[in-house]
Parts: structure tokens; C-alpha cells; sequence
């Protein structure tokens, strides 16, 4: 059975990046490894049982990939957090200082709202029905 076990996040800096997604999404560090070159192998994942994919968080190297940070998917919401708290997580992530774009919505597939990450990206924190 295949699946998809990461998916890149290009940040500005990984320090800033790791303390967003540990400290206002919850995430966990899965990995933090020098490689030897001025880079770091840096792994984050959602906490608690049934993780899914994780996210590899790369440090933009160049002007190019500087310049994708925070628009990966063309302003469109890329990533999707699922939870089974929606109103628990939205409070807490705001109480954490995460931007939300809308008030949480109920609908029919169940309760979503738009939020970005610390550099733009857009995320659906989404508790399916």
C-alpha cells in the first residue's frame, strides 16, 4: 500500500517555523537533524494517534524558493488540518495567535475556517461530519 508520508513547507527559517507549527498548531517534532551543510532535516507532524502525513519543513536556499514562501499553492488553501475539536482547536489556536480569514462555517461536509500559516499559506482547520 503506498501513501504520502511528507509533504514540503518552504519556510524562511526553521526555528521560527518549528516554534509555529509546535507551539500554535500543536504539532510534534518528529525530526531535527543537522545535515552538515548549513541545512536541517526538520519533520513536523500533528500530535496524538493517527498522524497522516507530516510536513518537511525546508529552509529556501535561493532567491527563487525565497520567493515561494507563504505562496506554495497561488493563494488557494493548500493544506487541510482535520480534527475532532473543531471549536476546542479554533480557540486554542487563536488564543495562540494563529490568523483566522473567516469565522468558522458549518457546513454540510461540516465545520471548516480558513487560517494561515505564519508565512501565508492557507490551511482549512476542518472537523468532517
Amino acid at each position: 500500500m503506498s501513501f504520502i508520508a511528507l509533504v514540503t513547507v518552504v519556510v524562511r527559517d526553521y526555528d521560527e517555523a518549528i516554534a509555529f507549527y509546535t507551539d500554535a498548531l500543536g504539532f510534534e517534532l518528529v525530526e531535527d537533524t543537522d545535515r552538515g551543510d548549513g541545512s536541517r532535516w526538520v519533520v513536523v507532524r500533528p500530535a496524538g494517534p493517527g498522524h497522516g502525513s507530516a510536513l518537511l519543513l525546508a529552509r529556501a536556499k535561493d532567491e527563487e524558493q525565497r520567493a515561494s514562501v507563504g505562496t506554495q499553492t497561488g493563494g488557494r488553501v493548500g493544506f487541510f488540518l482535520h480534527t475532532e475539536d473543531f471549536a476546542g482547536d479554533h480557540a486554542r489556536m487563536t488564543a495562540a495567535g494563529v490568523r483566522f480569514l473567516e469565522q468558522p462555517r458549518h457546513e454540510v461536509y461540516g465545520s471548516v475556517a480558513v487560517f494561515e500559516d505564519l508565512y501565508g499559506n492557507r490551511w482549512d482547520l476542518l472537523q468532517p461530519k
